[in-house]
């Protein structure tokens, strides 16, 4: 799947993030997967999906310049396909 900036995302409901010293570690308690997540621009936005309309509107909330979201987009559909994140 694709998504877009306008695409409304959220952390799966079945996955815990543990804050680390590099960023977080996301784990699917379902499907056993654990992702590395390396930035803490990343843990905050990926942790804040569902608390807005979509991906372009929690960079926007968390300052994140907009030549970094493309990078971001990217970041997010990959941990779709890990099943970190849903499409809401």
């Amino acid at each position: 799947m694709t998504i877009t900036a306008n695409s409304a995302c959220e952390l799966h409901p079945h996955v815990a993030v543990r804050p680390e010293p590099f960023g977080a570690l996301a784990y699917h308690y379902d499907n056993r997967r654990l992702v590395f997540l390396r930035h803490p621009d990343v843990v905050k936005v990926v942790t804040s999906l569902a608390h807005h309309d979509s991906v372009a509107d929690t960079l926007r909330a968390h300052d994140i310049a907009e030549e970094r979201w493309p990078a971001f987009v990217s970041a997010i559909d990959s941990l779709i396909s890990s099943e970190i994140v849903r499409v809401r």
